[in-house]
């Protein structure tokens, strides 16, 4: 049952939404969040990119890269991320969230709140994540430095059912971005 303190009878132009891109480290995330944020910003919505990396920093500094404690990281990423859409804000969250488990337990929190969620999987092979690089993050996983990079030495559980899938290692930023808002327009979010 939903909160009965949450008030989401909003307008489609002020009903808030979190749009959640999960992928592998490199895979575009990040990008594609900031993009569709000025595109959604530009029309009108207020809109929001929470990155897992900076939300990692400043909201969970306490913890560090065990299952557990990526979980929890999650679970707070999406928390904020929830209460940021049931005010009406486009919320964009490029996070790896690498345990489907925990996406879904993000994904029931916002239907229990009456918030709406979508998960857009940022689908790029291991290979060209490698390939780009953008953080150095397989480069130290390659000399040692690390062994725990997601989807190298730890798991990253594809999305089985993703609300989308966006191919970034076979389509232009600009045709990735089209592709999501086409999505969000289509459920009359933007």
């Amino acid at each position: 049952m939903p909160n009965p303190t949450v008030h989401n009878h909003c307008p489609a132009a002020v009903r808030g939404v979190t749009i959640w891109l999960t992928g592998l480290p490199s895979s575009g995330k990040t990008t594609l969040a900031n993009e569709l944020a000025a595109r959604i910003a530009a029309n009108g919505h207020r809109s929001q990119v929470l990155d897992g990396d900076e939300l990692r920093t400043h909201l969970s500094p306490d913890l560090g890269f065990s299952k557990e404690d990526r979980d929890t990281n999650v679970r707070r990423i999406g928390y904020v991320a929830q209460l940021l859409a049931q005010h009406g804000v486009k919320v964009l969250v490029p996070a790896i969230a690498p345990y489907a488990a925990t996406r879904a337990a993000v994904r029931a929190r916002h239907a229990e709140q009456g918030t709406l969620y979508f998960e857009v999987h940022v689908a790029a092979p291991v290979e060209v994540c490698a390939g780009r690089d953008v953080k150095g993050l397989y480069a130290k996983q390659a000399a040692g430095v690390i062994s725990n990079l997601t989807g190298v030495g730890d798991p990253y559980e594809i999305p089985v059912a993703p609300d989308l899938s966006v191919p970034t290692h076979r389509q232009s930023v600009s045709e990735s971005v089209d592709a999501v808002h086409t999505f969000l327009v289509q459920r009359g979010v933007v």
